[in-house]
């Protein structure tokens, strides 16, 4: 490739890294509303499908990138990827927890209540989530290098369901578990929300995978590349 080519490739990436943190960091701080979709009448352990949290809707798109950037970038710049956006949940953070410990003014429009009410968990769903993100999102790199191994970089479709599927049940298990574990979420809330969320996650994962063709096919025509050929960075 070209130089030109070469920071072309360069910026897309950072514009591809910064969705993703941004999707993750979001989801972590406004994951205490939970909405309702009904597209069936149906049940499952006394809750209904689907009734989630809205934490789930930005997230999705982070398996998107980190399988977009598998495919073109590599598996090492997915992996660093993972690894910004945990130091990122991290940073944010530690921002909630300043903000948190200060005093409101008298007049302030969110008051010390409110605002603890809507952050003041957010400590520990950034840590559940970064645990299940760990898990998910390596499980994720490594279950999608693995099937583009063995098919020899054809089939896409089949190594970004696969992946995405099981990386995001063991998130959606891991997560759930945590909130539980510390009362955040009642216990018998446990099954219903982990099989609507985990099958609203599949319905995404088909949703998307039309995404991810378009996003290898517009890659692989401005940089002219080949099947399973990835782009070297500076």
């Amino acid at each position: 490739m070209t130089l030109k080519d070469k920071l072309a490739a360069q910026r897309i990436y950072l514009l591809l890294a910064a969705l993703f943190i941004t999707s993750l960091v979001v989801s972590n701080l406004i994951f205490q509303k939970f909405f309702y979709w009904y597209p069936v009448n149906v049940s499952v352990f006394g809750t209904k499908l689907f009734e989630i949290s809205v934490g789930i809707l930005p997230y999705p798109v982070t398996f998107l990138i980190t399988d977009l950037i598998s495919e073109i970038y590599g598996k090492k710049r997915a992996n660093q990827v993972v690894v910004t956006g945990i130091f990122a949940s991290v940073f944010s953070l530690l921002i909630i927890f300043a903000a948190n410990s200060v005093p409101a003014t008298s007049w302030s429009y969110v008051d010390d209540a409110l605002f603890s009410k809507v952050f003041g968990n957010s400590a520990i769903a950034v840590c559940a989530s970064m645990m299940a993100y760990l898990f998910a999102q390596f499980i994720d790199i490594q279950i999608y290098h693995f099937w583009k191994r063995l098919t020899k970089g054809r089939h896409l479709w089949l190594r970004n369901n696969f992946s995405t599927w099981f990386s995001q049940f063991v998130d959606t298990f891991t997560v759930l578990m945590l909130l539980c574990s510390f009362d955040i979420i009642p216990w018998e809330n446990f099954k219903g929300l982990l099989v609507a969320g985990f099958l609203f996650k599949v319905l995404v994962a088909l949703f998307d995978t039309p995404f991810l063709y378009l996003g290898v096919y517009l890659f692989k025509r401005r940089f002219k590349l080949k099947t399973n050929e990835e782009l070297q960075l500076l």
